[in-house]
């Protein structure tokens, strides 16, 4: 199948050069989280189920984690307006719109700063992960412009077909892309690695990309992402990478996790510096009871002054939690169950998006590690 098109203008871009645009790392100031609420769907379930009522718990779980640490909006779909604002509490945003799903990492713009250091929105085309026989986005492919505008970013609209999962950058020109997302035929069918480079390097101001070959295992299952970087592998400063690691061998992702790992070992980032890479040991468990499961805390969430944690009631919980911490410094980190995140596809960071500060604007200390 082919990517999903959108009505609005686009241009080619290898012919246009856009207005330079910089995607400032995670740990950057933020100005506020964007979320979306579970709605009906094949995913969580119909209307007034146990499953979608799981899903809208944990979701404002991490709402209510964030909001301690700066503002959250969430959209929500007109019918369940109501209900989010219920499950959210007082103080999160509440914004309406139609959905098709929740991840909104994925289907929402990223942020970026333009020359003058404003904060404008690159608005990715979102056609359900490489149009996936599962997925729907008639709505969810117009999220990016919608939150975009709401936040009052101008609009750069790109022909890429890219999920804010699919991509990591460390602020100082480098970025982390997976060969089986961006090179997917179901999402830029017979696109190369140098036409996508040109196209990510001009929306997020980089200029080295760094491939991984994959993601995990249970990420090409039927409902899978087809390889997300967001849950193997994730820059914590400059030069400094984290990345997961199974150590299980009973489990696939024991030898993903070595490959990948090893691709890295031997990368050097937009500054020629050769990358620490940092292991994050992957949870105990193996099988959740519907087979190996993709548990990874490299999936986690960098707010104002906060580490967002993926927990797993978990052993490893707890030396997670140390890692990220010294990966952080003068950061908090918070620990929050997303073992129903995972159970519906995705994680912490899959959930959120930021909107950074606009640059120079006062931080309060928050814009370092």
């Amino acid at each position: 199948m082919h990517p999903a098109t959108r009505a609005d203008s686009r241009s080619d871009p290898e012919t246009v050069t856009p207005a330079v645009t910089v995607m400032p790392p995670e740990w950057a100031p933020h100005e506020r989280t964007w979320m979306a609420f579970p709605p009906p769907n094949d995913t969580f379930g119909p209307a007034g189920s146990e499953t979608l009522d799981r899903a809208r718990r944990a979701w404002a779980a991490v709402a209510r984690t964030i909001v301690r640490h700066e503002p959250v909006t969430v959209v929500a779909a007109p019918a369940d307006a109501d209900a989010a604002r219920a499950a959210l509490g007082e103080g999160i945003d509440v914004v309406t719109a139609p959905l098709d799903d929740a991840w909104l990492r994925d289907s929402g713009p990223t942020f970026a700063h333009d020359a003058a250091g404003d904060v404008v929105a690159v608005d990715w085309v979102f056609n359900g992960w490489g149009a996936q026989e599962w997925a729907a986005w008639g709505h969810d492919q117009h999220l990016g412009r919608f939150v975009a505008e709401r936040s009052g970013a101008v609009v750069r609209a790109s022909t890429l077909v890219n999920e804010g999962g699919g991509f990591h950058v460390d602020g100082e020109g480098t970025v982390l892309l997976t060969e089986t997302v961006q090179l997917d035929p179901g999402r830029n069918p017979g696109a190369t690695k140098e036409q996508v480079e040109a196209e990510i390097h001009a929306r997020l101001g980089t200029s080295r990309a760094i491939w991984l070959p994959r993601g995990l295992t249970r990420d090409y299952d039927e409902f899978g992402t087809r390889g997300h970087v967001d849950i193997v592998a994730a820059f914590a400063g400059p030069g400094t990478v984290l990345v997961h690691r199974q150590d299980d061998p009973a489990h696939p992702d024991f030898e993903v996790s070595r490959q990948i790992r090893a691709v890295l070992e031997d990368a050097t980032d937009a500054r020629g510096r050769r990358l620490r890479v940092v292991d994050v040991p992957a949870p105990t468990v193996l099988d959740a009871g519907d087979g190996f499961v993709d548990y990874s805390y490299i999936n986690h969430y960098v707010a104002n002054g906060v580490v967002v944690l993926c927990a797993f009631d978990d052993p490893h919980d707890a030396l997670a939690a140390e890692i990220l911490a010294e990966a952080y410094p003068g950061r908090a980190v918070e620990l929050v169950d997303a073992r129903d995140i995972f159970a519906f596809g995705g994680g912490i960071h899959c959930i959120t998006q930021q909107q950074p500060s606009p640059r120079g604007a006062a931080t309060d200390g928050e814009g370092t590690r």
